[in-house]
């Protein structure tokens, strides 16, 4: 599929992204497309590429770009290594809900100002931590996010976290799916069902499954990655966009 790097201006600075298109010129709906932790890097550019063969104009931004430049992290070795876990900390740390937000609203609004993106719904998904910023986008950014999804997300319920998604879920006017992992300490049962409970409560129409795989199971570089968990979530994916963003 087609790739570009793309500049995003936002009130943190200049964003560096990738946008995916489909093979042909025409117009696709937008999806924004978080990365986990570890930050995005040639895996998610290859997500990015598949996702557009299935008929969307994908953006993948850099959630780090106001440290940048910064060091790329080597998945093999970042939670094994005490300084670049701490470096990887640190990284994550700075992304408070406020610059979420704010990230959020500078991406969509990039992405539906896109001359290969049609209309103005998009959809987002996320992974890891990335998928707890799908959610919130979706909440904080009700008019633009019709479609919301969240695999192996981290920490989307937390009791103790005042911004935590689940406390503005009767924000959300998105249609969203969630799929956790298996014996997720970051995605406890106990937030699952608050989740849960949430999302039903504010009427918001969504999906939650658990995945019989590990956290990360849908990143190819992941040393917990599940072949035949990925392809559950890309034909998850493929349902929840055919049917909340309409396609030409």
């Amino acid at each position: 599929m087609p790739r570009q790097n793309v500049v995003i201006t936002t009130e943190g600075g200049e964003c560096a992204a990738t946008l995916h298109t489909p093979s042909d010129e025409d117009r696709h709906p937008g999806v924004l497309m978080y990365p986990d932790a570890i930050g995005p890097r040639e895996t998610f550019a290859g997500m990015g590429d598949r996702l557009a063969g299935l008929g969307y104009t994908v953006l993948v931004p850099d959630i780090y770009y106001r440290d940048a430049p910064y060091a790329p992290f080597d998945v093999a070795t970042v939670f094994g290594a005490p300084e670049e876990r701490k470096r990887l900390g640190a990284l994550a740390g700075g992304i408070t809900t406020e610059r979420a937000v704010a990230d959020a609203g500078a991406f969509l609004e990039f992405l539906t100002g896109r001359p290969e993106v049609s209309g103005t719904a998009v959809g987002t998904t996320g992974y890891c931590m990335g998928g707890k910023l799908s959610l919130l986008a979706a909440a904080h950014h009700p008019d633009r996010v019709a479609a919301a999804a969240s695999f192996h997300g981290g920490n989307l319920a937390a009791e103790d976290d005042p911004d935590s998604p689940y406390r503005v879920a009767d924000r959300i006017r998105a249609t969203v799916l969630v799929a956790a992992a298996e014996d997720d300490r970051s995605f406890p049962p106990e937030q699952y069902e608050r989740l849960a409970a949430a999302l039903t409560e504010a009427g918001v129409r969504h999906t939650m499954a658990v995945y019989p795989a590990k956290h990360g199971f849908a990143v190819p570089d992941n040393d917990t990655f599940d072949a035949a968990a990925a392809e559950r979530h890309w034909a998850a994916l493929e349902t929840l966009y055919g049917e909340a963003l309409p396609r030409r």
